[in-house]
């Protein structure tokens, strides 16, 4: 496993990223771990079970499966995700933990910043993840599974994203999975205008693949659907012609290039399949674009005589040729994620200085009343406006002790040496810890 430490935060809540992506696992590793829409809000009632957990968000795409957490303990926090996701998918855990990465604090927060831009995707620039990580995160709302610290973190993360995608040129002719499927094709084909092209599904991959095709000079459509009412809609709007899900034989017998992204658990064609369909074609050659994950097609079709299929993991390597063009948008927009990320920061360090400050307040406070009471007690002759004399002189000295320790700490909170202070003060006033303040402010609002 890869693993990222913690750079100098020193907090009582951390945050947490653990998974895999098509950089560290290949398919059939993840889609053995892919959650299905249907699993999401399980699978996050589960986690949030967990005693070592305190916010959690799931983000599954066809390239990447993450989990982001908050914890106190990591170590506890990080094996208990692995059993996790090895229990819930019923797949053992050697089969799968050296392709995970765990990263931890700023790292964790620069990674999903990052993967928010697409300039952790597989096509730099692409737009989908965006939608993606919004939807993970809508949905982890919904279940109460995230709290502050996701909360700030994500819509951060949707602040650092639509940054790079309007200061820099990273996302201008951005090519997606979908994109990238057709230009193989136009590859292969030479011209894709006398080609008929199937679509299996009917979801926004697939229609993104419709439009780069008909962009590119496809002129015949066909499309299939489990829902068959979404496919007729769809080859509506290319002027193509739709087919029930159940004769798709029909499809792939008149077809020249099938792209297929469903949404099924379980492959949609099998070898067995396809060698009745290829008879009935004659055997003339067909060319198929997996780009579900899990995958709808069988490998093994891929054997068969003039089929030639392709998965999303071929198309990374037309995927690479595109990162050449992007690498100098990509420089810029780094600088955009490290300038985020460093605000991300300070705003999480005042997390722990925000107790500390509102302790010590409360400290000198109680001082200041209890030795205000003990002396009014033995002068009972002062007037009620001498007694309040004495209250605004007494709040005065204390604020006028406590502005510039404060103002210091304030400012240290944009330093490493924050964490220093915070100690000495704890310690020389025996405040207490910033995770007990915390917990003192919630029950209160309980």
């Amino acid at each position: 496993m890869k693993e990222k430490l913690n750079l100098g935060l020193k907090l009582n809540m951390e945050i947490i990223v653990i998974g895999l992506n098509h950089k560290t696992a290949p398919i059939n590793i993840r889609e053995r771990l892919a959650f299905q829409d249907s699993e999401i809000e399980e699978a996050l009632r589960r986690i949030r079970s967990i005693p070592s957990i305190r916010e959690t968000m799931i983000l599954s795409t066809c390239n990447r499966v993450e989990i982001y957490a908050t914890s106190k303990d990591i170590e506890k926090a990080v094996q208990e995700l692995k059993q996790f996701l090895s229990e819930i998918h019923r797949f053992p855990l050697e089969r799968f933990e050296r392709n995970l990465y765990l990263l931890i604090g700023e790292e964790a927060v620069r990674h999903i910043f990052r993967v928010a831009s697409s300039l952790d995707s597989m096509v730099v620039g692409e737009p989908q993840i965006l939608g993606q990580i919004k939807e993970a995160y809508q949905r982890a709302n919904e279940s109460k599974a995230s709290g502050v610290i996701l909360h700030r973190l994500l819509h951060r993360a949707f602040h650092v994203a639509k940054r790079v995608r309007t200061e820099t040129k990273i996302s201008n002719h951005a090519v997606s999975v979908s994109s990238v499927a057709v230009e193989l094709a136009q590859r292969i084909f030479g011209t894709l205008e006398d080609r008929v092209v199937f679509l299996v599904g009917a979801g926004e991959m697939i229609e993104l693949a419709a439009r780069h095709l008909v962009s590119g000079g496809v002129k015949k459509i066909l499309v299939t659907n489990r829902t068959y009412e979404r496919a007729l809609t769809l080859a509506r709007e290319f002027q193509g012609e739709a087919f029930p899900f159940g004769e798709m034989s029909v499809g792939l017998k008149k077809a020249d290039i099938v792209i297929s992204a469903t949404n099924s658990p379980e492959p949609i064609l099998t070898s067995e399949q396809m060698i009745r369909v290829m008879k009935e074609r004659k055997h003339r050659p067909i060319f198929f674009i997996d780009i579900a994950d899990p995958r709808d097609i069988e490998p093994e079709v891929g054997d068969l005589e003039n089929v030639y299929l392709y998965n999303i993991d071929d198309l990374q390597k037309v995927a690479l040729e595109n990162l050449k063009d992007r690498e100098k948008e990509a420089e810029r927009a780094e600088g955009i994620v490290r300038e985020e990320v460093e605000r991300f920061v300070r705003w999480y360090q005042s997390l722990e200085v925000t107790p500390t400050i509102v302790a010590l307040r409360k400290k000198f406070e109680e001082i200041r009343v209890r030795e205000l009471e003990k002396m009014l007690s033995l002068h009972p002759e002062l007037t009620e406006k001498e007694r309040k004399s004495l209250e605004a002189m007494t709040s005065a000295i204390i604020n006028k002790i406590l502005h510039e320790p404060i103002t210091h700490l304030k400012e240290k909170d944009e330093e490493a040496m924050a964490d220093f202070y915070i100690d000495a003060l704890q310690t020389l006033f025996q405040l207490p810890q910033s995770s007990e303040v915390a917990k003192e402010e919630e029950d209160a609002r309980i």
